[in-house]
């Protein structure tokens, strides 16, 4: 397990610039990503100080090499959880396992909330596996993804409760799990119940499921939150002026906090964090 002073999650430029300054202050640092998220979808930015106009991948690119150039680690790995350590945090990849005193939270919107469910959560519908697993122990238990998030939810929840269902929601997954655990791939198309969650409907079936987990996607902010239990507004993460969530040594910026959805603005939330961290990190 390699230990840092920070880890930043996500390496967009709200990412890129809080590791930059960080490194530039002292601290030992490390960049974690999985994409680029939403820059892969600039085909050209012509809106950004001092530039004529560049591709959102060659100007992803530009800021790896800038980290990189100041010998500040990025490592490629999907992060599926941030748990309490005894000193700070143990911060999980799919390949990688981190602690560091400081997490910077600087990733997109959210990938894992799931619009069909909103009606019931906290009447069925449940982010977090850890927190909540033990009180549906006893019922029929859904829980949606495919990828390596919902796999590492999963593994927690199989522990837990005998009567498994996972919904892929029309996605292969990723992976083969056990085979006491029930499949079903097609399209999810309402969750359905009175007071509380009673039912799953998908294209061609109806499911009695009397609790579900939403491990949708990639974890981001709002699983994050629900996990930690910090603050949210929406699926947007709250801050205060200095990045600081209400958790103590856990920041976010750029898109997971809401606001300006520019370049500009997240390099800028990167820079006011990276200043309180290292302050932060200093007392």
């Amino acid at each position: 397990m390699n230990s840092y002073d920070a880890i930043v999650i996500g390496y967009g430029p709200c990412g890129v610039s809080c590791a930059v300054y960080l490194k530039r202050y002292g601290h030992n640092v490390c960049l974690v990503g999985k994409d680029m998220g939403a820059l892969s979808k600039a085909h050209s930015i012509e809106n950004y100080y001092g530039i004529k106009s560049i591709s959102g991948a060659d100007l992803f690119n530009e800021g790896i090499n800038q980290a990189k150039g100041l010998n500040i680690p990025v490592i490629d790995d999907e992060i599926v959880s941030i748990e309490y350590g005894d000193n700070g945090y143990i911060i999980k990849g799919t390949n990688n396992i981190f602690s560091a005193k400081v997490v910077m939270l600087a990733l997109g919107v959210s990938k894992n909330k799931f619009n069909l469910a909103s009606k019931y959560e906290g009447i069925g519908v449940s982010y977090c596996a850890t927190c909540d697993g033990f009180f549906f122990r006893k019922k029929k238990t859904a829980i949606i993804g495919s990828g390596e998030y919902m796999k590492h939810e999963l593994e927690v929840l199989e522990n837990i409760i005998p009567d498994l269902t996972i919904f892929t929601n029309g996605n292969e997954l990723s992976f083969k799990p056990n085979d006491n655990i029930k499949i079903v791939k097609e399209k999810i198309i309402s969750f359905n119940g009175d007071e509380k969650l009673e039912s799953i409907t998908t294209e061609s079936n109806t499911y009695e499921i009397e609790g579900c987990f939403i491990a949708n996607g990639s974890a981001g902010g709002f699983s994050f939150a629900k996990h930690l239990g910090f603050m949210l507004d929406g699926n947007y993460i709250v801050v205060d002026k200095d990045m600081k969530t209400n958790i103590p040594g856990i920041y976010a910026g750029g898109d997971c906090i809401g606001g300006l959805l520019q370049v500009s603005k997240a390099v800028s939330d990167g820079a006011i964090a990276a200043q309180s961290i290292s302050k932060y990190l200093k007392k």
